[in-house]
């Protein structure tokens, strides 16, 4: 692995190099529709990433810019961004006149340009948010922080384990991307949160709905595609400390970042520290199922935690060719409830369990990430080629006192080579590659073709089983194009084929069963799962089409997707314990395909902005567990059996969002989704799918302003949420009832002396309301949600300029 990163380095620097030319300047000035200086704005040169903020007299200055064409992008909020090419040296100074946009309904989530252009060139919907969006809606995880977005959803275990739902997709039917590769882990477990450090993080764009044109077969419900920072500023060092604080679990974290740039080099790095008590609940008990828990002082005991993660990135950047790595390790401790682990509510040592709430025993989980990345582009002209190369390794392990079940001896044997409390264990390499050429053949037309492929091999270790060791290779390939007949209409258009092949391995027990023959009793190592090896390919495509008018905008996207099965799918035979369930997999199950359509019509007016993203699906085969009579109590512990099963089932929804502008300071504001799921065909024809989420909608009040007092760009909000009661089942499920929840959100900037600190402060649930999510885990062992939640986030940048010499 070092003489491959000392490679890539080498070659990264010998190119760059190889492109000194000669420097010049861009200069010109931006001024507004009534001819006055538009302080404040930003230019930008790309691909270089190079730019300049415009002064009082509405003039920029950017410094040795090489020879070679470039787009330029002018930004300011309120103001209709303006884009455009040319070519350095650029004899004239480049002048722009910037015009009002109308209200728009990012404002409620980012206010960015970017955000706005993406939308309306993007026939699939999308959400982006940035840092100051995080920092905000600051929860006990990255999902946790996006929930607020329409379409998205959470299934979740504990405080800090929450895996991405959008419109009620999830596992392995979300594709979570990082820095251009795909996030790979343990994506199926339902305890397994993704390991990401959203104070790393800049942007997030949520793509809903089938993408999998560009990101490959799992991204059949969606994607969430995080990014880090932008290049800094020449010649620039910065930084900032971010300190949290959370009062329902004692929650304290801090996380440090330094990052800066000297021409073509820059770097980037980031510490964060995160330590966790049990969290709190409006409850003095819980009730497992037949069995009553008593919790003492509303925490439910076990569920402390804490992170180390660290993050380095550097790069070069020339005028043909930039190239950047990025370096990660994220790791982790948390405990699991102890009253719900193995469902022996009566066997949990109480007294040690509650002697602290940040301690953290048996059982419990440790998560550790490792992951590179590098990603680089070179730029001939109209044609570009990008190249991301990663490796991951996720390594996992769970730990509990050894207990016989069934036929599992009552004392250890000291033979086998791992530790008698270690349940599971999961080591994941994966080895991924994209790569794409980009072809610009004027301002309307631009073509893409790509491929990606990645190779998996996960191992399993410890005394419980649920899926074997396998084996994933994949592969994909695609054309993609965007022609744009005017300002109004876009249309685009996109192939794709994928190709997979999986292999798991043999597992039998590591104890002995009595099998009888007839009247003959004899003892084996029962094999739980055999060798498998199952080829899939498929073709998708999707065809989309926009048109945007001045204050209207439509957009509708039709296609086919599918999926290939995991192994869990294919192989399962075991307890999963967080979804109190014996899960049986299928080798024989198809590859799942889905028909999709998509459609958003938004509207944007001064002082009003509504936007509804309609959409359905039809799926031939759906994959998911189906529920049976049966209860495995010799290696099940009891639990019920679940058996992974295919029908045809129908899904459609919508989301609306829309905001009006009371006065110049106040808004009022809804976001509101819907979906419903039906299968048409099996056991359960008729029936909805397991988790499915309820409707929900919030109302918000937001205040902001310029300047209040001592307080630069203040804010106030306030969501009021409505769920409603799920009744829509399928069998074992239970309904659940509706509620609603009360959250507060108000900050700003401070400067203190020369020094600016960014301070957010919420409020969640604030009434402290007893309520009952019906995508949490818990809910099936009756656990509420968080009580109320007081949360305090301090951001302190800083900054400051080289020495050129």
């Amino acid at each position: 692995m070092s003489k491959f990163i000392m490679l890539l380095l080498c070659m990264n620097a010998i190119y760059g190099l190889s492109f000194a030319q000669k420097k010049y300047e861009l200069k010109g000035k931006v001024i507004d529709e009534n001819n006055q200086a538009l302080a404040g704005t930003y230019v930008m040169l790309y691909p270089i990433e190079k730019g300049s903020v415009v002064d009082k007299t509405g003039s920029f200055l950017i410094k040795d810019v090489e020879e070679g064409t470039y787009k330029i992008e002018i930004s300011f909020i309120g103001y209709q961004t303006v884009t455009d090419s040319i070519s350095i040296p650029e004899d004239q100074p480049y002048n722009a006149a910037l015009k009002k946009s109308f209200l728009n309904l990012q404002e409620i989530v980012v206010t960015d340009n970017y955000a706005e252009r993406r939308k309306r060139e993007e026939s699939l919907n999308t959400e982006i948010v940035n840092e100051r969006y995080l920092r905000q809606n600051l929860g006990g995880s990255l999902m946790k922080s996006l929930e607020r977005l329409p379409g998205v959803t959470t299934i979740d275990i504990g405080s800090g384990q929450s895996k991405p739902v959008i419109r009620g997709l999830a596992f392995n039917r979300v594709v979570v991307a990082e820095n251009g590769i795909k996030h790979e882990a343990q994506q199926w477990g339902a305890d397994h949160g993704l390991e990401m450090d959203q104070f790393a993080i800049s942007d997030v764009e949520i793509i809903k709905g089938p993408a999998s044109i560009l990101y490959g077969s799992d991204a059949i419900g969606g994607v969430i595609n995080i990014k880090h920072r932008k290049l800094p500023a020449d010649n620039s060092i910065a930084g900032t400390v971010n300190l949290s604080g959370k009062t329902n679990n004692d929650y304290l974290g801090t996380s440090v970042s330094l990052f800066g740039r000297r021409k073509w080099f820059f770097a980037d790095f980031r510490v964060t520290l995160l330590d966790y008590g049990d969290y709190k609940v409006p409850a003095d008990s819980v009730d497992i199922y037949s069995y009553r828990a008593a919790i003492h002082k509303n925490h439910l005991r076990n569920t402390a935690g804490g992170e180390k993660n660290l993050h380095f990135s550097f790069g070069i950047v020339k005028t043909a060719f930039q190239s950047r790595f990025y370096l990660s390790n994220v790791s982790s401790k948390s405990g699991f409830f102890a009253n719900a682990h193995g469902l022996e509510p009566r066997n949990v040592d109480t007294n040690l369990h509650d002697k602290s709430a940040r301690d953290i025993n048996y059982p419990y989980q440790q998560v550790n990430h490792f992951k590179l990345i590098n990603r680089s582009r070179y730029q001939w002209d109209k044609v570009s080629l990008e190249t991301d190369l990663g490796f991951q390794r996720n390594f996992r392990q769970e730990w509990s006192k050894y207990v016989s079940h069934g036929y599992m001896p009552a004392i250890f044997p000291g033979t086998l080579n791992f530790d008698p409390d270690l349940e599971r264990q999961f080591e994941k390499f994966v080895y991924s590659g994209n790569v794409r050429l980009s072809y610009h053949a004027n301002e309307k037309t631009h073509f893409i073709i790509g491929a990606s492929g990645d190779l998996q091999d996960n191992k399993i270790g410890g005394r419980g089983f649920i899926i074997p060791a396998y084996k994933q290779w994949s592969f994909g390939s695609y054309a993609f194009s965007k022609h744009t007949f005017s300002e109004k209409s876009i249309i685009q258009m996109g192939i794709r084929y994928d190709h997979g092949t999986i292999h798991t391995n043999e597992y039998s027990d590591w104890f002995t069963s009595p099998v009888i023959i007839n009247t003959d009793t004899t003892f084996h190592y029962l094999k739980r799962a055999g060798n498998i090896s199952r080829s899939f390919s498929n073709f998708s495509w999707s065809v989309g089409y926009n048109y945007n008018q001045e204050r209207w905008s439509f957009k509708t996207n039709v296609g086919k997707s599918f999926r290939i099965p995991i192994a869990k799918e294919l192989a399962a035979n075991g307890v999963n314990y967080h979804n109190f369930s014996y899960e049986v997999g299928n080798p024989d199950l198809s590859p799942e395909t889905s028909w999709q359509f998509d459609a958003g019509v938004e509207f944007n007016a001064p002082k009003f902005a509504v936007e509804t993203t309609p959409f359905l699906n039809y799926f031939p085969n759906y994959i998911f567990l189906n529920p049976s009579s049966e209860h495995d109590r010799l290696y099940g512990n009891g639990n019920q059996v679940f058996y992974y099963t295919q029908s045809k089932v129908l899904r459609l929804g919508a989301e609306i969002h829309a905001h009006y502008e009371i006065l110049n300071a106040l808004q009022l504001g809804v976001i509101g989704e819907f979906v419903y799921s039906e299968q048409l065909s099996g056991e359960k024809k008729g029936f909805t799918l397991p988790f499915s989420p309820p409707a929900s909608a919030i109302f918000n009040i937001k205040y902001k302003k310029p300047k209040m007092y001592f307080l630069e760009n203040p804010y106030l909000t306030v969501d009021f949420r409505i769920t409603a009661a799920q009744k829509n089942i399928v069998p074992p499920e239970k309904t659940t009832n509706g509620y609603h929840v009360i959250n507060i959100g108000l900050g700003g900037d401070v400067k203190l002396q020369n020094q600016k600190v960014n301070i957010s402060l919420q409020v969640q649930n604030l009434t402290n309301n007893k309520y009952f999510n019906h995508t949490s885990y818990y809910r099936l062992i009756n656990v509420p949600e968080p009580g109320r939640n007081i949360i305090a986030n301090i951001s302190i940048p800083f900054s400051g300029k080289m020495n050129k010499k």
